[in-house]
């Protein structure tokens, strides 16, 4: 897992600020650049801040650094105007090129979830893998201020067998490597599967959902991840957010990895797919793998760093004829 930006976004409220304390750490273990983002909702002008934004977002920022690691660590405040906040945060990870966007996700009760989130719209849309946490979960961030340390021992990664859950798997592979930590990797049946008769009396020759299913995930992993991570394959039947929910509860996990199919997944059921029931109900960070899609510079801004290079050029040659 390759970082080099990270994006922050914040409203500068105490839950979201608090993202920045994983911000701020994950930016120091993987030396990557820290953008902080404060959007202007302007479409609710009742917000006032005491002070200017980009004052307060380097304040926010020195809570959770040092003033040495504060020195070190390559960051930037942006503040932008916008009417849709999710929209906007998609915008700016792909014009600053992030690698990663960290976010703090409110728990929605389960009438207003119905209307979605900021943090889900972001996970569907998003050019770049989306680590979104809550008030209430399991933190793996030891410490405050001086010597964070990442204490991430397990993950869960959910797994499907299809090409956005196989990203899922890559990210969490990688995350895995990084920090030593157990990977658990879970397949769920549909519901009653398992409920058939002597389910292990197949005829020679033929394999059962189940046993299929098994070797399929013994097969997703490649060979050299056993040699740096314990892994873990698991089976079940179900609902998958309930079984995904229900393992990282049961299991302590730190942090679930899953893949979201694209810009529609939300919109499969009426009360929202896997995807969004697992961000509003997980008992730990919840990292949704995305592919990198980041916008091309536009034309514009190519002829514009074009001009530029070339009246630098003249400037240059007007100073070497001079002299």
């Amino acid at each position: 897992m390759r970082i080099e930006r990270i994006l922050c976004p914040t409203d500068l409220t105490p839950d979201s600020k608090a993202a920045l304390r994983y911000a701020a750490a994950l930016a120091q273990a993987y030396d990557a650049e820290l953008i902080q983002m404060y959007c202007e909702d302007s479409s609710d002008g009742t917000r006032t801040l005491n002070g200017k934004p980009a004052d307060l977002l380097e304040a926010a920022l020195r809570e959770h650094a040092n003033q040495r690691d504060l020195k070190a660590l390559g960051w930037k405040s942006i503040v932008v105007g916008c009417d849709d906040p999710g929209d906007c945060i998609t915008r700016e990870a792909s014009r600053h090129r992030a690698d990663l966007i960290i976010m703090r996700s409110r728990r929605r009760p389960h009438r207003a979830a119905l209307l979605g989130s900021v943090a889900e719209s972001v996970s569907r849309t998003a050019p770049c893998p989306v680590l979104v946490m809550h008030a209430d979960e399991r933190d793996w961030i030891n410490g405050n201020g001086n010597g964070k340390q990442i204490g991430l021992k397990s993950l869960l990664v959910a797994y499907d067998f299809s090409d956005h859950s196989e990203l899922a798997l890559k990210l969490g592979l990688s995350v895995a490597q990084e920090y030593q930590a157990e990977l658990h990797l879970l397949h769920v049946l549909p519901p009653f599967t398992l409920d058939e008769p002597e389910i292990s009396w197949y005829p020679l020759g033929k394999e059962g959902i189940y046993h299929k299913a098994a070797r399929r995930l013994q097969k997703a992993v490649p060979d050299e991840a056993h040699l740096w991570c314990k892994i873990k394959n698991v089976i079940c039947e179900g609902q998958p957010y309930r079984e995904i929910i229900h393992y990282a509860q049961r299991n302590e996990i730190d942090l679930v990895c899953l893949g979201a199919q694209g810009a529609g997944f939300g919109l499969m059921t009426l009360f929202g797919s896997n995807v969004d029931r697992v961000l509003r109900q997980a008992p730990c960070p919840v990292l949704v793998a995305r592919p990198l899609r980041h916008i091309r510079r536009s034309t514009s801004e190519l002829i514009e760093r074009e001009i530029g290079s070339k009246s630098e050029l003249k400037t240059v040659e007007r100073a070497l004829r001079s002299a």
